[in-house]
């Protein structure tokens, strides 16, 4: 039976990724050790949340004496499965795929996108680090690199017959760019982003604020 995705991104996953891009910085800086203050500080969270995490994660520290920062990112490089590569497939060659399969950081993260996919033959035709294909050849590179995930890039109106066709060859984990909530098998990840969404919660955050401070001024200048 298909269902939207049971497997919900935690809250103390995305702070991991906060942590591991602080503890980063620190080592840049010559930074040995580490206490869960100073992480909760760097990322907007407590001590307790620091270590409420790192618990859940099996990350064990010193609490006299702190964290040592290189074990801290080993820790975290096992977590992530940094220790070998991944092979991506990406399916949708628009203006979001294009930028999506250029992307740099990918490749220093050991996430490899070895094909993309389109219908549009133009595409098929076009120069590229990265090979475009018809969707006729999806099964085969799909089994010739041993993907497992999936970046679907496609309208919305074609993103739930797309991301069918990938689970049916194998794919069990997807990140989905289309403004549409995929249903799927129960063993099956998804990770939607959408990224108008994530700019109106933005928007809305900066008019509360701007609002919070029009309501400041109004009472200032009514005590004069």
């Amino acid at each position: 039976m298909k269902q939207i995705t049971k497997y919900v991104i935690k809250n103390s996953l995305k702070r991991i990724f906060l942590y591991r891009a602080c503890l980063v910085r620190l080592r840049m800086m010559g930074v040995e050790r580490v206490f869960s203050y100073t992480l909760g500080n760097e990322t907007g969270v407590t001590p307790d949340q620091v270590r409420k995490d790192f618990s859940e994660f099996s990350i064990k520290g010193n609490k006299r004496g702190g964290y040592e920062i290189d074990e801290l990112l080993s820790t975290m490089e096992s977590i992530f499965h940094r220790n070998k590569d991944h092979n991506i497939v990406l399916v949708g060659m628009g203006n979001m795929g294009q930028s999506l399969s250029k992307y740099s950081r990918f490749v220093q993260r050991n996430m490899n996108i070895v094909a993309t996919f389109d219908i549009d033959p133009f595409k098929q035709k076009m120069r590229s680090d990265i090979p475009v294909y018809t969707m006729n050849r999806l099964k085969e590179i799909i089994d010739r690199f041993k993907v497992k995930v999936a970046i679907v890039a496609v309208p919305e109106i074609s993103a739930q017959e797309v991301t069918d066709e990938l689970i049916r060859h194998g794919i069990k984990g997807i990140i989905n760019f289309a403004p549409v909530l995929l249903k799927v098998p129960p063993e099956i990840v998804v990770n939607n982003v959408n990224l108008s969404d994530e700019l109106e919660s933005v928007i809305y955050y900066v008019h509360n604020l701007l609002k919070a401070d029009g309501q400041k001024n109004i009472e200032y200048y009514t005590r004069l």
